[in-house]
């Protein structure tokens, strides 16, 4: 009964799951952004009367040093993520050491805040002190709330991010490679990129837990406020 209860808590939360959620929500930062700034790039040009071809221009800047910056930033993210895991993983690991009854208290305490009875509960803390890995995984779960990350998590982060920017920073610049009058282009880029927000804020929601067409419609509001903002401002300066 006690090992099959210490299983059944060591093996909660895998890391199959752990990394899906990740890499949605690295998607989700790519195309969001990816959508959103160029999209008010493309916008703010077009209301200051530079041609297609200027707009497709700094379009693809913008988005190949977006895609560059995001992917850095991911990267980073990633890696101090790792790094937070291993400083709290050897304080644990010193602490299991210079105070084991203290951090076998703690886990009596974690596992009567599962509903487990003390009768329960005290063969598998007297399991952990015996299995000391054992006990540093339980701990890092379960009073940390931390998982071992993926070492290859940091480029992958990267380079999710940074692809994603580069496919929703595309919708945005489509018609202006077909279209070279940029006031024609612009009106094309603005229900292209306003379906794609639509599409894209609705997957966001389904695979984040909020209600999709809430989430849809949230999601294209802001780029149309962006756009607009930035078409705006450049027709005030233009001025």
């Amino acid at each position: 009964m006690a090992q099959e209860t210490e299983n059944s808590l060591l093996n909660q939360h895998k890391e199959k799951h752990f990394t899906a959620g990740e890499i949605v929500r690295d998607i989700i930062i790519g195309v969001s952004d990816g959508l959103t700034v160029p999209f008010a790039l493309a916008a703010g040009l077009s209301g200051a009367n530079a041609s297609s071809a200027i707009i497709l221009t700094a379009g693809i800047a913008e988005v190949a040093a977006g895609a560059i910056s995001m992917g850095l930033g991911g990267y980073l993210a990633a890696k101090s993520e790792a790094e937070h895991y291993i400083r709290e993983l050897k304080r644990e690991r010193d602490e299991i050491v210079a105070v084991p009854d203290t951090e076998a208290a703690e886990v009596a305490e974690i596992l009567s805040e599962y509903g487990i009875q003390q009768h329960e509960y005290t063969p598998v803390v007297n399991a952990l002190r015996k299995n000391p890995q054992a006990w540093l995984d339980f701990m890092m779960k379960f009073e940390l709330g931390l998982e071992k990350p993926n070492p290859k998590r940091a480029l992958q982060s990267a380079f999710t991010i940074a692809i994603s920017y580069i496919v929703g920073g595309a919708v945005p610049l489509v018609p202006y490679i077909f279209i070279p009058i940029a006031r024609k282009a612009v009106i094309a880029s603005v229900v292209l990129t306003l379906l794609a927000l639509l599409i894209f804020g609705y997957a966001k929601g389904h695979f984040t837990g909020n209600k999709p067409i809430r989430s849809a419609l949230q999601t294209a509001l802001i780029g149309a406020i962006a756009s607009a903002a930035a078409f705006g401002m450049a027709k005030v300066v233009q001025g």
